[in-house]
């Protein structure tokens, strides 16, 4: 798609920062999402792996993971984690692959675990993609979503920003990020101290960047530039789910402000969700 944000190159720029102290923050994360302390003998689907942080850390809570992603480079991207860290790993495979392809599709069997952070959303399809993740979540399987929350208004116009960042000559592109990024440090700055809360700039970013071991500099540019753009209420995402049989089990909203809406739903149909009843399939590396 012409205009198409370069997210693997984004993270190719963060694996040059990426240590221990940032994996180990990543699978805290994850075992906090999935309420768990492992992951072994489960199955893990990364859709849209990106950087393949959270591939690893699936990894190495002990799942057999199989990752994908549209973009070329965030793919290598994440074979280069695996070069890393589990060199010549059967558990895990690493493919080129489209949420939106079928065909593709086709040669995945359901998962415990299906992973979609912060993804479908950039596809350009966002619907159609949530309706093919179905098929990819095994009964009883978790799911695990984070979408764009949709602010109306304010949803519009950052849509028509990241068309701009993305049609603009590459050395206007860090400038826009450089500007976007102080009016929302100036934005935070005025709420902290308005909240009686430490008032020294870029005071949450440590935070931020501890939760789940990204870097917010690479996050803020993804932010700036991530297009395709789609976003949704969270109480159409959960009816969508629902209607598929699928319950609620972990939620975190961001009321009126941008960034994500955060799901973990259970996938109960035809199966009651007393744990994760499948197996793991072998991993591939098909790339």
């Amino acid at each position: 798609m012409a205009g198409r944000f370069a997210f693997g190159k984004n993270w190719q720029r963060y694996l040059e920062r990426l240590d221990d102290s940032r994996i180990e923050a990543a699978v805290r994360s994850l075992r906090s999402l999935l309420e768990c302390e492992t992951l072994a003998g489960k199955s893990f689907l990364d859709i849209g792996c990106g950087s393949g942080l959270f591939s690893l850390a699936a990894r190495r809570l002990g799942a057999t993971v199989r990752s994908f992603d549209y973009d070329a480079d965030s793919v290598a991207c994440c074979e280069e984690l695996k070069r890393r860290y589990f060199p010549g790993d059967g558990q895990w495979g690493i493919e080129r692959g489209s949420i939106l392809d079928a065909t593709y599709l086709d040669s995945l069997t359901p998962f415990d675990v299906v992973y979609a952070w912060g993804v479908l959303h950039h596809t350009g399809a966002m619907w159609r993609a949530m309706e093919n993740v179905d098929r990819l979540v095994a009964p009883s399987g978790l799911l695990c979503l984070a979408i764009y929350n949709d602010q109306g208004g304010a949803s519009r116009r950052w849509r028509a920003v990241k068309r701009i960042y993305n049609r603009s000559p590459g050395p206007l592109r860090p400038l826009m990020v450089l500007a976007i990024g102080a009016l929302g440090e100036a934005r935070q700055l005025l709420i902290r101290l308005m909240r009686l809360q430490n008032p020294l700039p870029f005071a949450d970013w440590k935070k931020r960047e501890e939760e789940r071991g990204m870097s917010y500099w690479h996050d803020l540019v993804d932010w700036v530039g991530g297009y395709p753009f789609e976003f949704a209420r969270p109480e159409g995402v959960f009816n969508f789910w629902r209607e598929r049989g699928y319950s609620l089990r972990r939620l975190t909203t961001q009321g009126c402000g941008h960034g994500c809406n955060e799901f973990t739903f259970v996938k109960e149909r035809c199966a009651a969700h007393a744990g994760f009843l499948h197996q793991p399939q072998p991993a591939q590396n098909n790339v």
